[in-house]
């Protein structure tokens, strides 16, 4: 089974946010946009996701199926991007109206769960179908302030390291060997003082694309208490070792954000590129022979990169009641059975959040789907917390610095962690 080209997670990788203060605004917006409406729902169970258009093909026909268990309702499903659907599900179920259900990544929660228009899930289902879901190394449903707000039904969506087989045979597998690599990867061939081709092109001024550097060094963004943890020295380690690799090593562009890489990438000028699914397809499609493998470790920590991996599922809405409830619960074990479960998997060559699916043949057989699973298992979960987009915030002027001039990585930690906590004291207040 070879990766359909356009057939990737199309999941953006930037966290949701929405200050908890904005609920009255937005109540007061719902009720504006929503009063007066009288269409009749009782018998409508509807969908909101983002999925791409061919997922959507699928779910739509197993949504038929189900109906046939429920001739008098009718089944619907409604396409809204990534960034629209958090604020127009906000405002509709603030006015108590909104969806049955909606399928979203993880770093929603945060948000929906402060403005209570999500529902909490874990008196819904059995003890024994919530067991049959990922529990290591990470759980696949998403908890937070012990509440169940999603049942997955895939996991993934992280980063990881894609190399062009033309130029790159074996992938580094220590960031030493990367450097060596690189530095036999990235000449000036005729001399005239531009490197002709980089060994490697990712978007690195974005802290997501980070934040995986941050595990090489035994690092990460937050403490098991979620404040976050910017002034450290596996920030300051990290961002130099980064800054090297540009400016030392000369290995990868001084200065790369995510269109200049992925142009690099494909147009062979750089032989591998730090990545997520939503990309992969493209490089296929462009007949690129490409292979995936973990970001280098640290040989002197022992300890791998940590991409953020995102579970993808099913959320329900707060006011939901009575047997519009009861339906919309049988329609999320039904979507994530492991017979669907595993049919949207194979087709769509996405990693499934099941145990039992995980190792399933059919699936390993394609040595992508083996090398993005090796790189999950490794990946950090991506936090919930709508404290997250203010971090990021707070990251980039400071990070960001470093490749200007206007700060040392030392510099720019402090900077990091003082902003991040001034921006969610302001938040919070």
């Amino acid at each position: 089974m070879k990766f359909k080209s356009n057939l990737f997670s199309s999941y953006k990788r930037e966290p949701a946010v929405a200050n908890p203060w904005l609920k009255i605004v937005l109540l007061l917006l719902a009720l504006i946009l929503l009063s007066g409406c009288a269409s009749d729902t009782s018998k409508r169970i509807v969908i909101w996701s983002s999925l791409r258009p061919v997922e959507r093909d699928f779910l739509q026909q197993k949504l038929e199926e189900f109906n046939q268990r429920y001739p008098e309702y009718q089944f619907q499903q409604l396409y809204y991007q990534t960034e629209e659907l958090r604020p127009n599900y906000m405002v509709s179920a603030l006015a108590g109206k909104g969806p049955a259900i909606i399928h979203t990544a993880s770093d929603n929660i945060g948000p929906l769960s402060e403005l209570e228009v999500i529902m909490p899930l874990e008196g819904l289902f059995t003890p024994a179908f919530l067991d049959s879901f990922l529990t290591e190394p990470f759980s696949a449903n998403t908890w937070l302030n012990g509440h169940l707000y999603q049942i997955a039904d895939r996991v993934g969506n992280h980063l990881a390291l894609v190399y062009n087989k033309e130029f790159v045979s074996k992938p580094p597998e220590t960031i030493d060997e990367l450097i060596e690599m690189g530095q036999q990867i990235a000449v000036d061939g005729d001399n005239d003082g531009e490197i002709d081709r980089y060994a490697l092109a990712w978007n690195f001024i974005e802290p997501y694309f980070v934040v995986p550097f941050l595990g090489l060094y035994d690092g990460w963004i937050l403490d098991q208490n979620n404040r976050p943890t910017l002034n450290t020295p596996a920030m300051v380690q990290a961002a130099q070792l980064i800054y090297d690799l540009a400016n030392k090593y000369k290995i990868i562009p001084k200065e790369c954000d995510y269109e200049t890489a992925n142009a690099l990438f494909l147009d062979g000028k750089a032989a591998m590129i730090i990545n997520g699914p939503w990309s992969w397809g493209t490089y296929l499609k462009r007949g690129m022979d490409i292979g995936l493998a973990r970001i280098p470790r640290n040989a002197q920590t022992g300890s791998w990169a940590t991409p953020i991996v995102s579970p993808v599922g099913y959320m329900l809405n707060v006011n939901l009641k009575g047997e519009a409830l009861k339906i919309s619960v049988e329609l999320v074990k039904f979507l994530t059975s492991p017979e669907v479960e595993l049919e949207f998997c194979r087709q769509f060559n996405l990693i499934p959040s099941r145990k039992d699916l995980l190792e399933d043949p059919s699936l390993q057989q394609d040595p992508l789907y083996r090398a993005a699973l090796d790189q999950m298992r490794v990946g950090q979960p991506m936090p919930v917390i709508t404290e997250l987009r203010w971090i990021w915030d707070a990251m980039r002027p400071g990070y960001q610095g470093i490749f200007t001039g206007t700060y040392t990585p030392e510099e720019a930690a402090k900077d990091m962690q003082s902003l991040a906590e001034k921006l969610i004291r302001e938040n919070r207040e």
